[in-house]
């Protein structure tokens, strides 16, 4: 069916704001598609109303290289739009960097936590590399390093015999 026979989703949704209330929230999901396009970072949408926010989860839901999730703080709601294909891309593509050069690690830029399970959820399955999670709070980050091949480093075998 053609995009202009199409029902549009807000009709379907029984909701009779006005012709304005639709076109803002089109305009909010086209900008946010755009700044997304290419982004491994979350965009996050605050002083949404629940249907706002319901009509911006129905259209992201439909596509399988973004995932909604809304989070709560107090009596106020932010939703954040997640580039999943775009973060896995990056992972998967940062990890075969780091095999193809031989570089013992990688530091990806710190990310929120759902962000960091995408990248290890990414990079489970890719044999010789391991993904761990450094640093603090907004600092925290996802390592990527090639597995040793043979055995324990040699720093750790020195710690161990407790020669120095």
């Amino acid at each position: 069916m053609s995009e202009e026979g199409r029902k549009p989703r807000f009709e379907e949704s029984g909701y009779s704001g006005s012709g304005a209330d639709e076109q803002n929230i089109r305009k909010l999901i086209s900008g946010v598609e755009e700044r997304l396009h290419e982004s491994i970072k979350a965009e996050s949408l605050e002083g949404l109303n629940s249907f706002e926010r319901k009509m911006v989860h129905r259209h992201f839901d439909h596509n399988p290289d973004f995932e909604t999730r809304t989070y709560r703080n107090g009596d106020k709601f932010t939703l954040s739009i997640y580039p999943v294909e775009n973060i896995k891309k990056f992972a998967k593509d940062k990890s075969q960097e780091l095999l193809d050069t031989g570089t013992e690690t990688c530091d990806l830029p710190p990310m929120g936590s759902y962000e960091r399970y995408i990248v290890h959820a990414a990079v489970q399955d890719i044999s010789g590399v391991e993904t761990a999670s450094q640093g603090e709070g907004s600092e925290r980050h996802v390592q990527i390093s090639s597995k040793k091949r043979f055995g324990r480093g040699l720093k750790k075998i020195v710690k161990r015999i407790k020669l120095f």
